[in-house]
């Protein structure tokens, strides 16, 4: 590693140290509970399904009723999901709708594709076993059982199941509030005309977009002009509304870099260059008093590198501070469709995109100011220091599928 350069996985230990979970919780309705934080594990308070019930429509009868192909049985009464039959008699057979009670007596379901009706009557082509598509009471959850464990990151699946055993509202931690501002005098909106050395400012589209994708409670204070009052102010006032503070640009120690005297004259700071590429300067600090003090993390200007730092370690400090255990995003193995010889003394992360072929492919050129290259790529290779990649070798590939939850 060069020297004076910290690791990304270090850097990723003393943030992920300084990340404070919220503690307060809300109750909300589980049908607007999808992609919040769950407070508390969720038990069953009863069993799913509630009683025994047809897996397919059919017939319902006793196995031993049916002692070969062609038996003929009374079709006594007719079953629909949501309504309750009566016992089966012996000889007797229930037409049953998929999800309808079993009735008392029967024991298998043939589905109605073996059968024939004759009249009143059914004829069973096909020698059912006992159990055959019944579905028993409790096969899928058991009264007091965990459905839902705490600190997960509900799914519309994860609500789904909660409402199948009843529960009406879920306890969720609250949103963090997270607050982003941008510096730079050369920034411009898209919709504002581009004087001549200006340019659009499309961090502030990537970081909202990201910030969102995580359930964040978004404060957009815009572009503050590069001087160190105006920041100050800025810190001051995020740091009364926010939980978490990202900035983008000004992190390095040029004359026209003023986040960091800023942080520094209001809070906390420690100032990082990370060994990766891209994006090498990253700072770290609290802002305010030690008790209420909002935690900040500037990101580079540069705007891949702004992008990629964020997912490195803005992503995970997040999930951590919603009160996520689980941060480290899943890698998958991949096969490189590419040569990669320009190797480099720090961790990099390489912008690439699934072929036909179930392999990678690399973006042209990985120039940190591309930012096509986020748009073009379905994720990144973490590619360790010093690795030369050939064709046909396996990489770590991290899915922004992965990266975006």
């Amino acid at each position: 590693m060069n020297k004076g350069l910290l690791s990304v996985d270090e850097a990723l230990d003393v943030l992920l140290a300084g990340a404070r979970p919220v503690e307060e919780t809300e109750e909300v309705p589980t049908l607007e509970a999808s992609g919040r934080v769950l407070a508390r594990a969720q038990v069953s308070t009863m069993d799913v399904p509630p009683m025994d019930n047809s897996a397919m429509d059919g017939y319902a009868m006793r196995a031993a009723d049916v002692p070969a192909p062609d038996t003929r049985l009374k079709v006594a009464q007719r079953i629909q999901a949501g309504a309750t039959g009566t016992a089966l008699a012996p000889g007797g057979a229930a037409r049953i709708f998929t999800g309808a009670p079993i009735p008392q007596g029967a024991d298998a379901i043939v589905m109605q594709e073996f059968c024939a009706v004759d009249g009143d009557y059914v004829v069973v082509k096909k020698r059912p076993q006992p159990g055959e598509w019944v579905r028993l009471r409790g096969s899928d959850v058991r009264k007091g059982g965990e459905v839902l464990a705490a600190g997960i990151r509900l799914r519309p699946q994860d609500t789904g199941l909660a409402a199948s055993v009843g529960i009406a509202k879920l306890p969720l931690y609250r949103r963090v509030r997270l607050g982003l501002f941008f510096t730079g005098d050369e920034l411009v909106m898209p919709g504002d005309p581009l004087p001549p050395g200006r340019i659009y400012n499309s961090n502030r589209f990537t970081l909202n977009g990201l910030a969102r994708s995580f359930g964040c409670e978004v404060r957009d204070y815009g572009i503050v002009p590069d001087n160190l009052e105006a920041t100050r102010a800025m810190l001051r006032r995020a740091a009364g509304e926010c939980d978490v503070i990202v900035t983008s640009g000004g992190v390095s120690v040029g004359d026209a870099d003023f986040v960091k005297p800023a942080v520094e004259a209001e809070g906390s700071l420690l100032m990082w260059k990370i060994a990766m590429k891209p994006g090498r300067p990253l700072a770290f600090g609290r802002i305010g008093h030690e008790e209420r003090a909002a935690a900040f993390i500037g990101l580079p200007g540069n705007p891949v590198s702004s992008f990629v730092t964020f997912l490195i370690f803005v992503r995970p400090f997040l999930l951590r501070t919603q009160g996520i255990a689980r941060v480290a995003p899943r890698a998958l193995d991949a096969r490189a469709d590419f040569d990669w010889s320009d190797a480099d003394p720090r961790r990099e992360f390489l912008r690439v995109k699934w072929n036909a072929s179930g392999g990678l492919d690399l973006y042209p050129t990985q120039d940190s100011a591309v930012l096509t290259s986020t748009s073009w790529a379905d994720g990144l290779v973490d590619n360790p220091p010093n690795r030369v990649i050939r064709k046909g070798d396996a990489v770590r590939f991290l899915a922004y599928s992965e990266l975006y939850g």
